[in-house]
C-alpha cells in the first residue's frame, strides 16, 4: 500500500487525522493535510482506507503495490 497526497484539493476537514493519526496529521499554518508515513504497516490498513473514503476533498489516494 502506498498513499499519495493533493493538497492543493485539501479542505482541511481533518478527517484523515481522526481516522489515521499514525499516518496523517494537519499542517499547523494551514490546515491541510501531512502525510507522515506514505507506506504505512498492514495494520494501519483499514484506517488508512477509512481516511481515503471520509475524505471530502478526495485528496488521498490509495495504491495498491
Amino acid at each position: 500500500m502506498k498513499i499519495t497526497i493533493d493538497r492543493d484539493r485539501c479542505v482541511g476537514a481533518g478527517q484523515c487525522v481522526r481516522a489515521a493519526d499514525e499516518v496523517f496529521d494537519q499542517d499547523d499554518e494551514d490546515g491541510c493535510v501531512v502525510l507522515l508515513v506514505s507506506r504505512p504497516s498492514e495494520r494501519l490498513r483499514a484506517e488508512v482506507r477509512d481516511a481515503e473514503r471520509f475524505c471530502p476533498s478526495g485528496a488521498i489516494e490509495i495504491h495498491d503495490a
